[in-house]
């Protein structure tokens, strides 16, 4: 998990006084996460036992996958790896029974934003942490298309 840990916080490290309030992954350790993976499902990429990519996903019942901690090792951003998580999510979604994927993003991240929309998401609403009177998160849905 320590391991695990330190993708996030690596693929996590361009925020970094860029977002306001600062990531929730700087607060993660290897035990949070160990917890994170006993209520969540986890997909992982990786190579020899190192992990390169990464990402969480919880049910909002009754029609919902949270996409969570959504992480490439920026060494490898860009090859496909992005693409490869989220279309497990979307078979594990669809094998829930649900019909969509949500995530959030934050406003600042607007190649975050491009890069979800390369995906299939749309912008579904805007949100605040607490103590902050503007928007600091988008939430973005993707509705899965049916497969016959």
């Amino acid at each position: 998990m320590e391991a695990l840990r330190q993708l996030v916080l690596a693929a996590f490290a361009s925020m970094d006084g860029v977002i306001d309030p600062p990531s929730s992954a700087l607060q993660l350790t290897a035990d949070s996460l160990r917890e994170k993976a006993r209520h969540e499902t986890g997909f992982v990429i990786e190579d020899r036992g190192v992990p390169l990519a990464c990402l969480f996903a919880r049910d909002e019942p009754p029609d919902t996958l949270y996409i969570g901690k959504f992480a490439v090792l920026p060494a490898f951003q860009g090859k496909g790896f992005g693409r490869l998580l989220m279309s497990a999510a979307e078979d594990h979604a669809r094998a829930r029974g649900f019909s969509r994927l949500r995530l959030e993003t934050r406003v600042e991240l607007v190649e975050n934003h491009a890069t979800f929309r390369h995906f299939g998401f749309e912008k579904s609403a805007e949100n605040s942490h607490p103590g902050y009177d503007r928007p600091t998160s988008i939430e973005m849905v993707r509705l899965l298309p049916k497969r016959d």
